[in-house]
Parts: C-alpha cells; structure tokens; sequence
C-alpha cells in the first residue's frame, strides 16, 4: 500500500493522506518554499517531502507553475467568454484546448455550455479571435464576451478537505 495515497490508488484528493495534504497547503500559500522548510512544518524529512511532491505531480493532483498578470506581459485584454454548443459539448472543448489565447475551459450546467477565458494582446487581437476562431466552429451557436475592467480577486491557496 502507497502511504502517499493510503487507499491504495486513484489520484484525487480524497485518497490523499494528512501529510500529503498540508504539502499542498504549505505549496499552495508560496510555491517556492523549501522542501526542508515544508518538512518541519509537517513533521517529515526533506527527502520524503521531495518524494510527495513528485507524486503529486506526477498523479496529476497539482502543478507548481508561476503566475503572471497579463497587463504587465504585454496583454492588454482579458475576458470570459460563454458559449452556446449544439451537439457535442465535449468535442467542441478538446477542439479549444490548443489555443493559446485560452487559459481557462471549462463545461457548464446553465445558460452556456461552456466557459473560456482568453488573455489578448489588444482589443483587435480579441476581436479576430473570438470571430475567425471561436465564431467559426459550427457547433458554436452564440457566444457572450464579459471584458475584465479589473481582476479585484484571484486566489489559489483554498486548501485541501
């Protein structure tokens, strides 16, 4: 049995171990903290500590990753977009996933089917692409933008149940 996931496999929280689950919550409040820093913390060693991380990683249950504010790269654009599908919703979202614009998909129960934020250079670059790329998949039936004016909040330290 793996005491990393004490229920002896699957790869989601719930099969996660205390320990394992107050790593993510020390990565979670600052993601470049010491593995020997996190070890004391939670009562491990850093090579165990090292270890945990990457099986996480490995598993899928997180990523470490840097986050940026697009103003201050160069893109001057950020909005929500819903989206209306007829037929497979499912196949409309993998054909979004190589976009580069779109940083955020996800399927919906409600007046979209989907949502997709996308991060743009300029309001021309928007523009072109929420018409020749978004607006030109058939299955596309209506799309509805919300602009970003300003991001007040964006959080990803929730911790782990």
């Amino acid at each position: 049995m793996d005491q990393f996931l004490p229920n002896g496999g699957g790869s989601r929280l719930g099969n996660l171990d205390e320990k394992s689950k107050a790593i993510i919550v020390e990565l979670q409040h600052d993601g470049r903290k010491s593995y020997s820093a996190i070890g004391k913390s939670v009562g491990l060693s850093e090579a165990a500590v090292r270890q945990r991380v990457s099986r996480l990683i490995e598993s899928g249950v997180m990523e470490i990753v840097a986050v940026t504010d697009p103003l201050s790269l160069g893109f001057a654009r950020q909005a929500m977009v819903g989206l209306k599908v007829r037929g497979d919703i499912t196949a409309v979202a993998d054909r979004l996933h190589d976009y580069d614009e779109i940083d955020y998909l996800v399927v919906t129960a409600g007046s979209f089917d989907l949502l997709v934020e996308i991060v743009c250079e300029s309001d021309r670059h928007l523009i072109e692409f929420v018409n020749e790329e978004l607006r030109s998949i058939d299955a596309v039936v209506d799309t509805e933008l919300f602009m970003y004016l300003s991001l007040e909040k964006q959080k990803y330290n929730w911790g782990t149940r």
